[in-house]
């Protein structure tokens, strides 16, 4: 499978984004796809999960609230919404995907990557 990913930006704190996540070369079924987060200096971490077998999900705390992950099967495309951002949002967000699986978050599991793209919160 070959993830696209879009929708990074400069965004003032409180503001808003919404990052797309095209899968090709085969269907999200029975996926857990994720969005990670690189900010500079730091490791990857998992900022939120779906399952699109039964639409579970997963946030990290402190995400709760300001984020909401959804799929299109039709599009087989992954979104994550956010809202109210932060500065502490700021980094490369990278979606990804494994398969068969239940609901994982753990990035070291996932097997195919997209590219990342680039959230820059800041006055």
């Amino acid at each position: 499978v070959q993830l696209q990913a879009s929708g990074g930006g400069l965004v003032q704190p409180g503001g808003s984004l919404r990052l797309s996540c095209a899968a090709s070369g085969r269907s999200l079924d029975y996926s857990s796809i994720g969005w990670f987060r690189q900010a500079p200096g730091k490791g990857r971490e998992g900022v939120s999960c779906i399952s699109s077998s039964d639409g579970s999900t997963y946030y990290e705390d402190s995400v709760k609230g300001r984020f909401t992950i959804s799929i299109d099967n039709a599009k087989n495309t992954v979104y994550l919404q956010m809202n109210n951002l932060k500065s502490e949002d700021t980094g490369v967000y990278y979606c990804a995907t494994v398969s068969p699986t239940r609901l994982l978050c753990n990035p070291s599991a996932f097997t195919s990557w997209g590219q990342g793209t680039l959230v820059t919160v800041s006055s």
